[in-house]
């Protein structure tokens, strides 16, 4: 093969969710990527037995804690396990720098002995959502959970800690 074949080829355009639009202002889709939704601000963190870690993978319901679980939206179908929360943060980036400006909490339950667990995906896709929209929404979180998010935000970056919004960190607050 020739090696400066691959030097003529057109760079490849990243894949992202596209929005378009049902106004009648915007009939028209304009082209590849237009209205993107950029997750490059959005990060996931699972918080399991009273620590905060941020999981990638979470991104795509394959964070550490959910591999080779096979998950239910029955309840009952799980007799045990331990609760473990997905919280999505959103970052926004100011030109005095950036601060933590959405944050979301969603339920899971897992029981790795039955390799089993319970979660509703819609729950978890709209919930990243609000937070992409900037909306504090932490009800549920424990006092162990609040304070290990807490600690992990101003641990990755205290600098947007402090920049974050009193309603994110009354939010964390015990």
């Amino acid at each position: 093969m020739d090696q400066n074949m691959d030097q003529n080829q057109p760079a490849k355009k990243s894949m992202s969710l596209n929005i378009i639009s049902s106004s009648t202002k915007n009939t028209k889709h304009k082209g590849f990527g237009a209205g993107a939704i950029n997750l490059n601000n959005v990060s996931p963190i699972i918080i399991d037995r009273g620590e905060a870690k941020i999981d990638i993978g979470a991104m795509h319901a394959k964070s550490k804690v959910e591999r080779g679980i096979k998950f239910t939206t029955n309840r009952e179908e799980l007799e045990g396990g331990r609760q473990v929360w997905l919280v999505w943060v959103a970052v926004d980036k100011q030109p005095e720098g950036g601060n933590y400006a959405g944050a979301t909490a969603c339920e899971m339950w897992i029981d790795e002995e039955n390799k089993k667990g319970w979660k509703i995906l819609a729950e978890h896709v709209n919930k990243l959502d609000y937070a992409i929209k900037r909306r504090i929404m932490l009800e549920g979180l424990g006092t162990e959970e609040k304070a290990a998010l807490k600690q992990l935000l101003v641990s990755h970056n205290e600098e947007w800690w402090n920049r974050s919004s009193d309603e994110i960190k009354q939010a964390l607050e015990g």
